[in-house]
């Protein structure tokens, strides 16, 4: 990142944030590790509120922010934990529904501004779903800011009530090319391990929830059944479909293996063929990302935020149609030139994506706008 002065002018207290992670999906948590560090680089005070376990994974503490432990639960224990972690803030930025949510009831009664993020359209059915559009209402309208990741994103926290919605500058954490290099050299040892040598590698990532579109994936995998060399399928995630899928698999002998959740998705990109992206409406979908960044060609959805994130990049289908997707995969496995295409699109259209240092500096003006100069006592 590139060093900058401090932020804090002479005769004024540095800026002092506290972040507020959620259940720390691998997008928000990339998100807000980035984001602590550049702001840290700029001389602002960050505290980062997250569970023990998403501090594990993306060590906040390492950016030179404070951590806090918070659980994601809504219970008062945590909603008073995070109330005490953010007395004093000059201001608060919450990431995520549920956060954005708890912060909400933290900070009742305070006259602490409020920044949100949304990164990914929340998901619910049935009664649960008017309980969603009850959690939106009060965490938009809580906010004094609300950012969106996509441009549908951010009408829908103005349907819900934002008086203030702004398309953010959210980038993906760049990755040193020494990395790829050596990544690029070991390619043959990640995919032996994954047990392919000769056949093609097909990579998906992302939860095992009905939202992600991995039914329509097992449906589609039946018809690279009939290639002369079945390609493999890897899913790296978790969730509460593992098990019904895991079934299908073995009853229907689909060429699919599901490997849980990983945190070497890098590693299986370089070791990838192609990166498949089944869901439906994604908002800033990391795996997209990954994948365009690393050339990797992509197979995705084309619906919700995936056309204006990818643009001509990506081999794009219809929402829920098993047949093409899965043709839409056959047809790039015989055809290297338009994979090769894809690769180089995929790197160009990374190369347009908001820097780090643009989403730090498109937040750092926001939370100016918010906060009065802190004058030292």
């Amino acid at each position: 990142m590139t060093p900058v002065s401090s932020h804090a002018p002479h005769g004024q207290t540095p800026l002092r944030t506290v972040q507020v992670l959620g259940g720390g999906n691998a997008g928000s948590s990339a998100h807000v590790r980035s984001l602590a560090a550049g702001l840290v680089a700029r001389g602002v005070r960050v505290t980062v509120c997250a569970p023990p376990e998403a501090d594990q994974a993306y060590d906040f503490t390492a950016t030179g922010a404070e951590h806090v432990p918070v659980p994601r639960s809504s219970d008062p224990g945590a909603v008073a934990a995070l109330r005490a972690a953010c007395a004093g803030a000059d201001l608060v930025h919450a990431h995520g529904l549920h956060a954005s949510f708890r912060t909400a009831l933290a900070l009742s009664g305070r006259s602490t501004p409020l920044v949100v993020t949304w990164h990914n359209h929340a998901r619910a059915e049935g009664a649960r779903a008017h309980l969603l559009r009850l959690l939106e209402r009060r965490a938009v309208k809580a906010a004094s800011v609300v950012l969106g990741t996509t441009s549908d994103l951010v009408d829908r926290a103005r349907g819900r009530g934002a008086r203030d919605a702004r398309l953010s500058a959210v980038a993906l954490p760049a990755r040193r090319d020494t990395d790829r290099d050596e990544r690029l050299r070991l390619r043959p040892k990640f995919r032996a391990e994954l047990g392919v040598t000769e056949r093609p590698l097909l990579v998906a990532v992302g939860s095992l929830d009905r939202f992600r579109g991995y039914g329509m994936l097992l449906d589609a995998s039946r018809s690279w059944r009939r290639l002369e060399t079945v390609p493999l399928l890897v899913i790296a995630g978790e969730g509460p479909l593992r098990g019904e899928f895991q079934r299908r698999i073995e009853d229907e002998g689909l060429p699919v293996r599901l490997v849980g959740r990983r945190d070497d998705v890098g590693d299986l990109l370089v070791a990838a063929d192609l990166a498949l992206l089944p869901g439906g409406p994604e908002s800033r979908s990391p795996l997209a990302q990954e994948a365009l960044h690393a050339g990797v060609p992509l197979v995705a959805v084309g619906a919700g935020a995936v056309p204006e994130l990818v643009g001509d990049a990506a081999e794009l289908v219809p929402h829920e149609d098993a047949d093409a997707f899965g043709d839409a995969v056959v047809r790039l496995l015989g055809d290297p030139e338009r994979r090769r295409l894809l690769g180089e699109r995929g790197v160009r259209q990374a190369a347009t994506w908001p820097t780090e240092d643009d989403t730090v500096a498109q937040v750092l003006s926001i939370y100016d706008e918010l906060t009065e100069p802190r004058l030292l006592v």
